[in-house]
């Protein structure tokens, strides 16, 4: 693991020790080329919750580390976190998207940060099967026609705006989708 990832994961503040071993174990002896960490915190009527997304980028894969705080009925109550690493080669990334939303278009200027920033790659790894029951059309009809639905890959997708994360991290996040283009060939 490259010391500025490391540096970066301490600097989340979000269980750095495991996200440590975690993504030591996940990237192995390989080369770290590009990463982008990021941590959020998000509110609801009952609970702050706090979760990190970390973007890794290898000579051969994409990693994405995700750790979320919570306690499941398993754990008795207790604290818990749980972290997650997805990995895929490179050569099965089918798209890099890069959305730039930018508040008042006309004045950006070359060297400008986006207001907000979006990454999307799509990577084979999840797919999400929504169905329904078929019909024939005729609204009398009883019959089971058995079903109808559509497989939807997940792509992996990271967002940061300027208001919420500022300015240097939308400008990381652009650093990292430039080297996930360039690796791609996308």
């Amino acid at each position: 693991m490259s010391s500025t990832l490391a540096q970066a994961v301490v600097g989340a503040g979000y269980y750095p020790a495991l996200a440590q071993h975690v993504l030591r174990t996940a990237i192995g002896d390989e080369k770290v080329t590009a990463h982008f960490v990021h941590a959020e915190t998000t509110f609801d009527s009952t609970e702050v919750r706090r979760h990190m997304s970390v973007l890794v980028l290898t000579e051969s894969r994409l990693l994405r580390m995700h750790i979320d705080d919570g306690a499941g009925p398993e754990s008795g109550g207790a604290h818990a976190a749980s972290a997650t690493v997805e990995s895929a080669q490179l050569s099965s990334i089918t798209s890099v998207a890069v959305t730039h939303v930018v508040h008042e278009p006309e004045n950006f200027r070359e060297g400008d940060v986006p207001t907000e920033l979006v990454l999307a790659v799509g990577w084979g790894i999840h797919a999400r099967v929504d169905l329904e029951p078929a019909t024939c059309g005729d609204e009398n009809c009883d019959a089971d026609h058995g079903y109808t639905g559509d497989i939807t890959g997940d792509d992996t997708l990271s967002r940061v705006s300027v208001i919420a994360d500022g300015e240097a991290s939308v400008r990381a996040l652009e650093d990292f989708a430039r080297a996930l283009h360039h690796a791609v060939g996308r």
